[in-house]
């Protein structure tokens, strides 16, 4: 476990990352949102250690990303079903899977997203909902919301890219 510094906690990355920043946490999701549901899928798809595996699935249970669901009264056997919170987790591993293949992928993409119904290879972008205008480093930055502490004001108004004489460049 990291230390938990106020700034780091009030931010929502920082707690995000509590949540499932653990790379195996990210690939066990992964598995999930391709259909996995019970321990034996997970690690057999993962190679991951029984024990870590244990782990990792209580935390994402403790956390609310998973229900743990038995499927199997003798012996008991238990599948790990997603929750809401799990699924508005997809895009992050989409981006993960974007990001991994432009810039991960000498050889070329190994896994490709695509759509369901076409299989269409799809090309995902973060775009703003009122607008549909895609989100980047140069049109974007962070800034207090309204229950931001005032460590957090302070931090935040440090930052050069609050300043627009040092933001960003174009992308």
């Amino acid at each position: 476990m990291q230390p938990k510094s106020p700034s780091v906690m009030e931010c929502p990355v920082g707690r995000a990352v509590e949540t499932v920043g653990e790379w195996w946490s990210i690939l066990i999701l992964r598995d999930a949102f391709q259909g996995a549901t019970r321990f034996d899928e997970f690690s057999q798809s993962l190679g991951i250690a029984p024990n870590i595996l244990s782990r990792r699935l209580a935390h994402l249970t403790e956390t609310g990303m998973f229900v743990r669901r038995r499927y199997n009264d003798r012996p008991p056997r238990y599948e790990y079903v997603l929750t809401p919170k799990a699924r508005d987790f997809f895009p992050v591993v989409v981006a993960l899977l974007a990001w991994g293949n432009k810039h991960l992928a000498p050889k070329g993409e190994a896994i490709v997203l695509a759509n369901r119904d076409d299989t269409r290879p799809l090309d995902p972008v973060v775009v703003d909902a009122v607008n549909m205008h895609p989100i980047t480093l140069a049109n974007a930055v962070v800034i207090p919301g309204p229950r931001a502490s005032r460590g957090m004001r302070r931090r935040l108004a440090s930052l050069k890219a609050m300043n627009p004489a040092v933001a960003p460049a174009g992308d």
